[in-house]
């Protein structure tokens, strides 16, 4: 199987039809000044993929996944997160700073927010369609 993600990105996995998740993606998007950053809703066939070759229960974990190429790593839930504003702008890559709480309380907090999110910020019927000017960061 091959991923045609180039080395020097990281995959943004989401939940294409959750509104906090598309607004999330929207904000990494303005703020990603490496242009690092590709995206694909879980749902897609890269996602599926994704999924199955890290042995992902989509039923413990349905929000977002970052996927590095070089080492071939996934991580997820609030790790994957922090890792993702890390490499954002200024003021927020400081949010970064809370890598340093054990996971399993950030996982809680994250977990908490994943649970109520379609309850709080509602859901599509469908995948996000990128506008044909972000197109060249999503995969399908």
């Amino acid at each position: 199987m091959m991923l045609e993600i180039p080395k020097n990105k990281q995959l943004i996995l989401f939940d294409g039809v959750c509104n906090l998740c598309n607004s999330s993606v929207l904000y990494v998007i303005k703020r990603d000044q490496k242009d690092k950053f590709l995206f694909a809703p879980l749902q897609s066939d890269i996602g599926k993929t994704i999924i199955k070759k890290f042995h992902i229960d989509t039923e413990k974990t349905d929000s977002i996944l970052l996927y590095n190429p070089e080492p071939d790593r996934l991580t997820y839930k609030s790790t994957a997160a922090l890792l993702i504003v890390k490499d954002l702008k200024f003021p927020t890559n400081l949010m970064a700073v809370f890598l340093i709480v054990p996971a399993f309380i950030r996982n809680w907090v994250y977990n908490y927010i994943a649970k109520h999110r379609y309850q709080w910020y509602g859901k599509k019927e469908a995948c996000m369609i990128p506008t044909p000017e972000l197109k060249s960061k999503f995969l399908d």
